[in-house]
């Protein structure tokens, strides 16, 4: 065996006795077949040994012996003959270890790709030559010359997209941006990637981008926003900016693929239609006279004056007056001037829900929550988050829901019905009622603490009576709607009829003129506006108080109370509730109201039937 051979099973570690070095030998080939890897001896005159599997590699006889430099050197690809000679003298002047790639033309005229790798080596401090692998990897560099020309072609269609495309590390450090976000910055990729975030994102942007970044860093979650980017002229552009992660097998981030697209013009267009439709909602506000809320007189100057004041703050507002001034229009009014114009404006009638519906309908409810829940269901509260919300006779509540609403206004957060997650929401709260909520704080049946907190700025309708001047504008506006809609053609108001109309008291105030007008509308067969005298009613003073007249002449003492008024109405109706001449009727509430505040306040109704025979029999004795 050859010297060389020895220095070649040394340096692959086999230390065997001379009987077993053939059979280490054999192993040794059949490995290097296997692998397509020869192995190789070389010093100053040339090559001492190749294996037989490098000759295969180079297409030569393996019984021949190693080829010259010469030889070997033929068999070297023309193009990287220089580059082989001049390593092969540098290795033999260094004595150093070497790697490298070239390419072969085999006798048969095929070419190879054989990546040589050799390591000097020493005997005693004398330098003995080289030992070294000869590997085929032509199909390896096959592959990386197609991956290289298919990340070439994946590069060509980013620079191509219309879109500003990025790739960040884990830790968002920059690693390659496409040609047109280079173009827009106007750097290289080296000078792009020593450029911190901060100083191309707009100033006003850097706290609101910061705070995504931290959150997407913990959480990992693909995500979006609208950012304004520094061009390399200086300016600054909207851009809609995605941030992907990509994740190995164990879910750790190891890339972040970005892709901003410009948004400018939408943003432009945005803000011109935001102008636009500002400009268009005041041009709306003084055509609508304040939304519908029509007159000049003193009383409403007042209450407009209030509304411009309180509208831009977030204040809980209370709106009190008699049914039918428009309570509702004030609250719209509010919402309409105030900085949550653009989100919800959700309207509730808290006496018109039944009580045992009220908390499912303003806090919403989870599924199986009562009976019917066949699915979770957002509550009014939910659905006005951002906005405002209109709690329309909030004097109905029921005592648990009043401190389910005492919560909301102090602590901005309430559960809905059968769950326990509080949910936070940002409401602002406009109340109205027609009772006396003072009297209901002192006869209990309303919470004093609620009751402060939703009379932060209190705001009276004034009745239709204290606006009489308002009353020729009312009819005109009220004429005109339900003329168009009717189709006809109404040119005049009878004088009679508007003397008739300005002199009527108005018990139920803009609403009983709404329907009165619509109601001779309908009828109206010419060009001339009249009413029936009939249809106004001959009494002038609002019902309660003419109940409280009647109960209390004898010593013209007038009920405070609710429960006071509620008797005194059935004790005149022999304690009937509903129908035409039910002391709902003479109360002007709903029956299904006055039943509920009579169980409430625990009155028995049959006791005034009782009392009204009783009386009747002592009259006849």
């Amino acid at each position: 065996m050859r010297a060389s051979d020895g220095i070649l099973l040394y340096w692959i570690g086999i230390n065997l006795d001379i009987e077993d070095r053939k059979q280490a030998e054999f192993y040794l080939g059949e490995g290097q077949r296997l692998a397509h890897m020869g192995s190789w001896a070389f010093n100053a005159d040339g090559f001492d040994y190749w294996s037989p599997e490098l000759f295969r590699i180079h297409g030569l006889d393996p019984n021949r012996k190693a080829p010259t430099v010469d030889e070997y050197m033929a068999l070297v690809h023309p193009e990287d003959r220089e580059f082989v000679a001049q390593a092969i003298q540098k290795m033999l002047a260094d004595h150093r270890s070497f790697d490298f790639t070239k390419r072969i033309v085999r006798l048969d005229g095929e070419i190879r790709h054989v990546r040589c790798v050799g390591i000097a080596v020493n005997d005693g401090g004398t330098f003995g030559g080289f030992v070294g692998t000869g590997v085929d990897v032509t199909e390896q560099e096959e592959l990386t010359k197609a991956l290289r020309k298919s990340e070439e072609e994946l590069r060509q269609v980013l620079d191509f997209a219309p879109q500003l495309i990025g790739v960040l590390g884990p830790q968002l450090e920059r690693l390659y941006a496409n040609r047109v976000a280079l173009t827009y910055y106007g750097v290289s990729l080296d000078e792009w990637r020593q450029i911190s975030h901060d100083t191309e994102i707009h100033p006003d942007d850097v706290d609101r981008v910061k705070a995504h970044f931290d959150r997407s860093l913990i959480g990992g979650g693909a995500f979006e926003l609208e950012k304004r980017l520094r061009g390399g002229d200086g300016t600054y552009r909207w851009f809609l900016v995605r941030y992907n992660p990509l994740r190995d097998d164990q879910g750790q981030i190891v890339r972040w693929y970005i892709a901003g697209t410009d948004i400018e013009d939408r943003k432009r267009d945005e803000d011109k239609l935001q102008q636009e439709n500002v400009a268009l909602r005041e041009e709306i506000d003084r055509a609508s006279m304040f939304e519908e809320i029509v007159g000049t007189s003193p009383a409403l100057q007042t209450v407009l004056s209030s509304i411009s004041k309180v509208a831009p703050t977030d204040s809980t507002v209370l709106i009190t007056g008699e049914t039918g001034t428009g309570k509702e229009l004030v609250a719209r009014a509010i919402h309409r001037r105030s900085n949550r114009a653009s989100r919800a404006f959700v309207s509730v009638n808290c006496a018109a829900i039944p009580r045992d519906l009220i908390a499912s309908e303003l806090f919403g409810h989870e599924k199986g929550a009562f009976t019917g829940a066949m699915q979770r269901r957002p509550g009014r509260f939910e659905l006005a988050d951002g906005g405002t919300i209109f709690l329309d006779e909030v004097g109905e509540l029921l005592p648990d829901t009043q401190v389910a609403l005492l919560r909301v206004l102090q602590e901005r957060e309430f559960e809905r019905v059968g769950g326990r997650q509080s949910i936070r929401v940002d409401v602002r709260i406009v109340a109205a009622t027609n009772r006396d909520l003072k009297a209901a704080v002192a006869n209990g049946t309303f919470r004093e603490d609620l009751y402060y907190r939703l009379n932060v700025f209190p705001l009276e309708m004034p009745a239709l009576r204290a606006r009489r001047a308002d009353i020729p504008l009312l009819v005109e506006y009220f004429i005109d709607r339900y003329a168009r809609k009717a189709g006809k053609n109404i040119r005049s108001v009878d004088k009679k009829t508007l003397e008739l109309l300005r002199s009527y008291d108005w018990p139920g105030n803009i609403r009983e003129l709404q329907n009165i007008i619509e109601r001779s509308v309908i009828l109206s067969s010419g060009g001339v506006f009249s009413v029936d005298e009939s249809w106004l009613s001959k009494e002038t003073f609002p019902p309660a108080f003419r109940i409280e007249a009647s109960v209390h002449s004898k010593n013209d003492v007038e009920p405070r109370s609710e429960r006071e008024i509620i008797e005194a109405a059935l004790a005149e109706t022999r304690g009937r509730v509903w129908g035409p001449s039910g002391a709902a009727s003479k109360l002007r509430i709903p029956p299904s109201t006055l039943d509920h505040r009579i169980k409430a306040l625990e009155i028995n109704k049959k006791q005034f039937k009782y009392l009204l025979k009783a009386d009747q029999n002592h009259q006849n004795h």
